[in-house]
């Protein structure tokens, strides 16, 4: 048997190709350091549009223009093929989009996901009063109005209560982790009274070890739950 062969035999399966759609740099990192902790065999590539998350904010809404990005964005990465063979599924990383990705979902036949969709559904299964933080201030009434819509078609009722980090993306976009992880906790401490309390960014993720001891309920991150809920649809049959 040659050493080719034996490589081989213990390398580990390699999964699908899974295509990472940024509208801000910092959850890159995020997202993929979910990846390796979650389902490290996915074979996955990120396309990363910065202008989005900037002409958002200028214009404060989302328009026919930016609805049309997405599509040409997804549309890309789902025609895309390499390692892993075609792309197999596409998460969203910007949660201030939910309205232009749920656009895109009936075009595709590969699961399309919204960064907060997975967290949110493990979010309710966990209790009716949930709490959000934010960093980026477009996202606490979208974030907001996608989980309440979310429990209304599940038949729910529920609680959202959002908390906004403010100075955290600017914090961290300044190179001051330190300083956006103080600002999460501090918002996060305003939601003691919640069942189940989710950051709300990919962004957020790495302030998790700082915010969990704080409260006593449990503290989702997006990225995580996302990876899982990508495993279980797209990934090999266990």
């Amino acid at each position: 048997m040659t050493d080719d062969t034996n490589a081989a035999m213990t390398a580990p399966p390699q999964g699908p190709r899974i295509a990472l759609i940024h509208a801000l740099e910092e959850s890159v990192v995020p997202a993929r350091t979910a990846f390796r902790a979650h389902w490290p065999e996915a074979r996955i590539f990120d396309l990363l549009d910065t202008s989005l998350a900037v002409d958002l904010a200028e214009a404060g809404r989302l328009d026919e223009a930016m609805m049309g990005r997405f599509r040409t964005l997804a549309d890309y990465a789902a025609d895309t093929a390499g390692a892993g063979g075609r792309t197999a599924g596409i998460l969203f990383t910007c949660s201030a989009f939910a309205p232009a990705i749920d656009a895109v979902k009936p075009y595709l036949p590969i699961p399309v996901f919204r960064p907060n969709e997975a967290a949110f559904e493990a979010a309710m299964a966990m209790g009716n009063r949930i709490g959000i933080v934010v960093s980026f201030g477009p996202s606490a009434d979208s974030l907001r109005a996608e989980l309440l819509a979310m429990a209304a078609a599940a038949g729910r009722r529920i609680e959202a209560v959002v908390a906004v980090a403010d100075g955290a993306l600017a914090a961290l976009k300044s190179g001051d982790g330190d300083g956006h992880d103080d600002r999460v906790v501090q918002a996060a401490g305003r939601l003691r009274d919640c069942d189940v309390v989710v950051l709300g960014q990919f962004s957020m993720a790495r302030a998790l070890a700082r915010v969990q001891p704080l409260l006593t309920v449990p503290v989702l991150t997006t990225p995580g739950a996302a990876v899982e809920a990508l495993r279980r649809l797209t990934g090999p049959a266990s």
